[in-house]
């Protein structure tokens, strides 16, 4: 709970005031107080709650896996997701169409009731209503008085390039429906890269491994290179040993967030003849 801190009060005459309640003109001020500030501690709104309060909807998350090529290069992919929606035959009431949703008589339509509990008096939701505020006496056969429906929604995402396992794309109000009126959750899609039967990748560099013969290793040579767009020619000097690094610029991957183009990083492996 949030840190409070209540004041000690004498009783008697010799309280604030001289009525033996510390301020309190009655006791039912001080029943008043309490229940406003155990309302507050606990969500029941004291006594100005009236009927429950709007609740965000939760937020919803999935995995996707992206080939390697398309997280660098970026794609578009689509998602078939398990939405809730208001209901079309009510219109969400829960009510069956021609009726409406009754205000409960327990509680007026506030949602919540009062209760005494020794010298305490809280608000707790109503039981019958049970802290909606309204009873619905024919119900909607469509959606059981519930006032929702589901359905499977598609939905496009644009995957930036440069993405890279862990990273999440942020699609606001595409999770759980918010109650009473509340603001939609949002969705989040968890990347997955997939391996790369040749390419490894660190930050924005791509590496690789490039297998020559003995003989070229000793007098040099050029070789083709493999990289995401096509293939280069790299340069291997006379004299080359294995695990010589060579760095092909701008080759890489371009990082989501923004900033240069990494490079493509070459480990020579020697093959000795058998």
């Amino acid at each position: 709970f949030p840190a409070f801190k209540l004041t000690a009060v004498k009783a008697g005459k010799e309280g604030l005031g001289g009525n033996g309640f510390g301020g309190f003109s009655s006791t039912d001020d001080v029943f008043s107080t309490f229940s406003d500030i155990f309302g507050e501690f606990f969500g029941f709104g004291g006594r100005t709650g009236r009927g429950p309060r709007p609740q965000a909807g939760s937020d919803l998350r999935y995995d996707l896996t992206v080939a390697f090529r398309d997280a660098a290069a970026g794609t578009e992919v689509g998602l078939k997701i398990p939405k809730e929606i208001p209901c079309g035959e009510c219109g969400g009431s829960g009510a069956a169409p021609g009726t409406r949703p009754e205000i409960c008589r327990q509680c007026g339509g506030a949602g919540q009731v009062h209760q005494s509990q020794g010298f305490f008096r809280i608000a707790v939701p109503c039981p019958v209503c049970r802290g909606q505020g309204t009873i619905i006496a024919t119900p909607c056969a469509a959606c059981r008085g519930r006032g929702i429906v589901h359905e499977v929604k598609e939905i496009s995402v644009k995957v930036p390039a440069g993405v890279d396992t862990g990273d999440r794309i942020r699609l606001s109000g595409e999770g759980e429906r918010g109650e009473q009126g509340g603001p939609p959750g949002d969705l989040y899609v968890q990347v997955q890269v997939q391996d790369h039967p040749i390419f490894t990748r660190e930050d924005a560099n791509l590496y690789c491994q490039v297998p020559i013969g003995f003989v070229a290793a000793a007098l040099g040579g050029e070789f083709e290179v493999p990289t995401l767009d096509g293939k280069v020619m790299l340069k291997v000097p006379a004299g080359t040993q294995t695990g010589k690094m060579f760095r092909i610029r701008g080759k890489g991957v371009k990082p989501v967030r923004g900033g240069p183009v990494g490079d493509l990083v070459c480990r020579v492996t020697v093959e000795t003849p058998v």
